[in-house]
């Protein structure tokens, strides 16, 4: 399901989930943080958050100034562009189109959102950066390389993207697998070595827990481009 169109969001952190369907949350009032699988980011009044098909992320509590102020837009969209954050001009304008035509104003949002800044690039968003480009990396051995404590990356990592480093990575393997199941032809074996998995039978497994279904559900059943 698509989270609510418009909505304020809590006081409180949100716990870390995930959201099936690719859509974009438009600040229209306030700010506040949220870390996900292409990175971390403070938003405020005109920017927007792309979300892809099952991306998973969490909001930390906001400070007390920002507390219950940061009101959201939330646009389905058929497919999430390659950068995760962007800028309007007038989000208010297309909050108000939204509430009368939502079809009319994602198409406003497509033609008038610029590609935003860049992700943060703290020690936790380095080692996010790495757990999502190598499938195969060692936690342990990028804190070694990086000159942080074991205990120290874990913990700071769990901080930042309220999630494991270990279980980050085992989701960002499990998207890049699901892209190429529902993207691609290639048979699910060589998917499996591609991403990394140790076997077929682990990244079916894997999949299943990020998406519901199994690998070959997907290619029986594709979701929509």
């Amino acid at each position: 399901m698509h989270p609510p169109l418009r909505h304020t969001l809590p006081a409180d952190a949100i716990p870390r989930h995930i959201h099936a369907a690719p859509y974009a949350a438009v600040v229209l009032a306030g700010g506040y943080e949220e870390a996900g699988e292409r990175g971390r980011w403070r938003v405020e009044a005109g920017d927007v958050l792309v979300h892809a098909a099952f991306s998973a992320h969490w909001n930390p509590a906001p400070n007390r100034a920002q507390a219950g102020r940061a009101m959201v837009l939330n646009l389905p969209l058929a497919a999430a562009p390659a950068f995760a954050v962007a800028r309007i001009a007038d989000p208010d304008a297309l909050a108000r189109l939204a509430e009368r035509d939502p079809r009319a104003a994602r198409a406003l949002l497509a033609e008038s959102w610029t590609p935003g800044r860049p992700a943060r690039d703290d020690a936790p968003d380095l080692m996010a950066a790495a757990l999502s480009d190598a499938s195969d990396l060692a936690v342990e051995a990028w804190a070694r390389d990086h000159g942080i404590a074991r205990e120290t990356a874990f913990r700071w990592f769990r901080q930042a993207y309220g999630v494991a480093p270990s279980r980050y990575r085992v989701e960002a393997r499990a998207r890049r697998a699901w892209g190429l199941i529902t993207g691609t032809a290639a048979p699910l074996a060589d998917i499996a070595a591609e991403t990394g998995f140790a076997d077929q039978a682990h990244m079916t497994r894997d999949v299943k827990a990020l998406t519901g279904r199994p690998p070959g559900a997907w290619r029986s059943n594709p979701p929509p481009h």
